[in-house]
């Protein structure tokens, strides 16, 4: 399968950088990049060259190792105070993918369990923890890859939005696993890819994934997506996660809870896929997560030749949006499929 050969996030052999495909340029360019400095770190997370809540948080505990090599500290408080600040800066880059912060504080953890050890011992912990992050993703991806297989059958017709393929994670991806593994086994497909207005993440890289997959697919406009459902091309909505509430509500790309509000009126099914590593257990409901605000840009010129608005023009640019659980048929994660009431369904993973 094609798609596994795309390796979005690494640590170089010599630990010195970490390496990643820079998604803001695909699907026109492949390019790589090495980053070992921390305001290029933090860039390549505020400015989306690495992005998807699973690939930012391994992107996030192999770029803290990277920047905490650099300090100059042979004592034991002086080099956890440096991690501390390193890590809330890189932390401060994006707001709501939980992976971010969730796997932050793991590397953290692994500091604090090492009081008292030599700083090249607390490296090497560290450097190992990261991999072992990214090892459990690509497990958790491939598992819930598997749990919503079971939700398909041959010639499954199912619509997307924004990007939940292996450019978001490790391997295989979120919402878009099942469907990768799916084809990987000779099932029959098709699957309508929203373009994911105004970051384009859906017609940039889904439907780039899916093409090198061979899976066939089709790209619409955002607006596109009630006709399709009323005209009966849809069998179901694979969505993915970048934060979930205890009580089911999933943050994700902004439009995601307009598709959910669809999916109910036409009695479609809307699945969400949601590694446990994006489960907040700090967030009752919904409406704490925090929802990221981006430039105007992003909506007047960012992907045109030419603005589309004047520049006086006032934007409100939400990146996320919060879909209410009350629109969840089911959430997968990689321990099963999971159905309302979440508080009680899902209440041992927090």
């Amino acid at each position: 399968m094609n798609n596994e050969m795309i390796e979005n996030v690494r640590l170089r052999s010599d630990g010195a950088a970490v390496e990643i495909l820079d998604q803001t340029l695909l699907p026109s360019e492949t390019k790589y990049l090495m980053l070992e400095k921390p305001d290029e770190l933090y860039d390549a997370i505020k400015k989306l060259r690495i992005r998807g809540a699973p690939a930012i948080g391994i992107f996030a505990a192999y770029a803290l190792y990277v920047i905490s090599r650099s300090f100059i500290a042979d004592e034991y408080d002086t080099f956890k105070e440096n991690v501390g600040k390193q890590s809330a800066f890189l932390d401060s880059a994006r707001p709501t993918a939980i992976n971010l912060a969730k796997q932050l504080r793991r590397m953290e953890k692994i500091v604090d369990e090492h009081s008292g050890k030599s700083v090249p011992h607390i490296l090497d912990a560290m450097r190992e923890e990261a991999e072992i992050i990214q090892r459990e993703d690509v497990e958790m991806c491939l598992a819930m890859s598997e749990h919503g297989l079971t939700l398909m059958r041959d010639g499954f017709r199912i619509l997307t939005y924004c990007n939940a393929g292996p450019l978001a994670t490790s391997r295989y991806g979120t919402a878009l696993g099942p469907v990768l593994l799916a084809h990987e086994r000779g099932h029959r497909l098709h699957v309508f890819c929203c373009e994911t207005r105004p970051l384009l993440q859906g017609a940039r890289l889904t439907s780039y994934e899916l093409l090198r997959a061979g899976v066939e697919s089709t790209l619409i406009c955002d607006n596109m997506a009630s006709t399709v459902m009323k005209q009966g091309k849809i069998d179901a909505v694979f969505v993915g996660c970048d934060s979930l509430a205890r009580n089911g509500d999933a943050a994700n790309k902004i439009g995601t809870s307009g598709l959910a509000v669809l999916a109910k009126h036409y009695g479609i099914p809307f699945y969400v896929f949601c590694p446990t590593s994006t489960l907040d257990p700090d967030c009752e409901t919904g409406a704490q997560i925090v929802i990221e605000e981006r430039s105007p840009d992003e909506i007047k010129s960012l992907f045109f030749s030419e603005p589309v608005a004047a520049a006086e023009v006032k934007c409100y640019n939400p990146a996320f949006d919060v879909t209410d659980f009350s629109l969840i048929t089911a959430i997968i994660t990689e321990k099963g499929i999971f159905k309302a009431p979440y508080t009680e369904s899902l209440s041992r993973f927090f």
